[in-house]
């Protein structure tokens, strides 16, 4: 029997196999973590004994891909020319640890062309990735869907497939697409989830969707700002996201929790999805 591929934020703090375990314990089976400090630099020593028998775990378990994502003060369109070499130490040191962890995604949000320009921000962000990929590399890196608040990129699918097409590897990237996100930038999810999905295609193409950041938004539709709320607590609401989990574009795809919940919170949120999900 098909099982829904549902995960929720946790915390390498306590290794990797540590993360495998508590997403068994509250029914989940993928999971996304931070390498490393969210808004910092400083990442978790390397422990590949850890990491093996968390690949021994998702294997037996039939784990969806794990979802790693970049710090947030990652931004590779900066106009500081330090800020984007840092992104780009961060994000090779994060491929050279992940390689370890075969299979997984690792997305990203594109960043901030801080009053450059979006055409100058997606010329940048092409760049980083063009000096990161490698054809034979383990990991699919993901570009998020912004809400569009200030001067980020990524904000509308036509900004997303710009930076993809100025990727040499472009099979080595794809799209998590965050509900919250999507929502507050203007495209109606609750209302015409058919006609965002349909100009997702014809855009970007669904071929390139991989993960969903599964959010309710605590701020109206196209409000351009990055809020997440609890499941069915938010603007979006719970029957807008069952319609979302259950739609036949998307119901296969991994979905990763970002609400702010705890552990104890997210479990809770899981078993609603997954009685609502349609096999």
């Amino acid at each position: 029997m098909t099982k829904m591929k549902i995960g929720c934020h946790l915390s390498v703090s306590k290794g990797y196999l540590h993360m495998g375990e508590e997403a068994l314990s509250i029914d989940a089976n993928t999971f996304q973590f931070f390498t490393r400090n969210p808004r910092g630099s400083q990442a978790k020593a390397l422990n590949i004994p850890d990491m093996e028998a968390l690949n021994v775990l998702m294997a037996e378990n039939s784990f969806a891909p794990i979802l790693v994502h970049a710090p947030y003060t990652l931004n590779p369109c900066s106009a500081d020319e330090r800020t984007r070499e840092f992104a780009l130490m961060v994000m090779k040191d994060d491929m050279t640890v992940l390689e370890h962890v075969p299979g997984n995604y690792y997305n990203f949000h594109p960043g901030s062309h801080v009053g450059q320009g979006s055409e100058a921000g997606i010329t940048l962000i092409a760049s980083l990735l063009n000096q990161t990929l490698y054809s034979d590399m383990k990991t699919l890196i993901l570009l998020e869907t912004m809400s569009g608040k200030g001067s980020e990129v990524g904000r509308s699918f036509e900004e997303l497939q710009e930076i993809i097409k100025r990727v040499e590897l472009e099979q080595k990237i794809g799209v998590c697409l965050d509900s919250c996100h999507v929502y507050s930038a203007g495209y109606d999810i609750v209302n015409d989830l058919d006609g965002v999905l349909m100009h997702f295609d014809q855009v970007i193409g669904l071929e390139r969707l991989k993960a969903i950041h599964l959010n309710d938004s605590m701020t109206p539709f196209a409000s351009n700002k990055d809020r997440h709320e609890k499941i069915g607590a938010g603007t979006i609401g719970l029957d807008a996201i069952v319609r979302f989990i259950n739609h036949p574009a998307l119901k296969d795809l991994p979905f990763y929790l970002e609400t702010p919940n705890e552990v104890a919170g997210y479990a809770e949120e899981i078993r609603i999805l997954r009685s609502a999900w349609q096999s």
